[in-house]
């Protein structure tokens, strides 16, 4: 039987709770300042309607908006794989999204920053494939960027205005 079992399981979970650990989106928990609280800036494009949904799915739709995320967003494709016959077979989708938090009442910024990541994609089928999985990269991409946005943002949630 291995070492790893309850026992170790409830000590861990002690230990946490004598430190003062409280879950971000427990009641009470610093996220839930977020939850339904965030009014994404409309998208105007393909990325920017992918962050909005994926903002979306993890904190809710802002009802009522007590905040607005302002962004901009910048990808690029990078080829990294080239064949013998010098055709590019995959590339990198490189991300960045520079955004703001801003409390919509005041208009003042409460927290910016910039998040960064890539994917990569395959280019060495069809016309369709490649940019199908282009798309699928991309999708992927928004996915990555905008976790890493909410993930600041739920560090930052104790310093937000209740």
């Amino acid at each position: 039987m291995s070492w790893y079992n309850r026992r170790l399981f409830l000590i861990s979970a002690a230990a946490l709770a004598g430190c003062g650990f409280t879950p971000a989106f427990a009641p009470g928990g610093a996220a839930t300042r977020l939850q339904g609280r965030v009014l994404v800036d409309e998208p105007d494009s393909r990325p920017g309607y992918l962050l909005t949904r994926r903002f979306e799915e993890r904190l809710g739709r802002a009802n009522p908006a007590e905040y607005g995320l302002s962004y901009s967003i910048g990808l690029t494709d990078s080829a990294i794989a080239v064949s013998s016959t010098n055709v590019i077979t995959r590339y990198n989708k490189i991300g960045t999204v520079t955004w703001a938090l801003r409390d919509l009442e005041t208009d003042k910024v409460l927290t910016s920053g910039k998040a960064e990541s890539f994917t990569s994609y395959s280019a060495s089928g069809t016309t369709v494939a490649s940019q199908a999985a282009e798309r699928d990269a991309e999708t992927r991409l928004m996915a990555i960027l905008t976790d890493q946005i909410i993930t600041r943002l739920i560090a930052d949630a104790e310093k937000l205005p209740t």
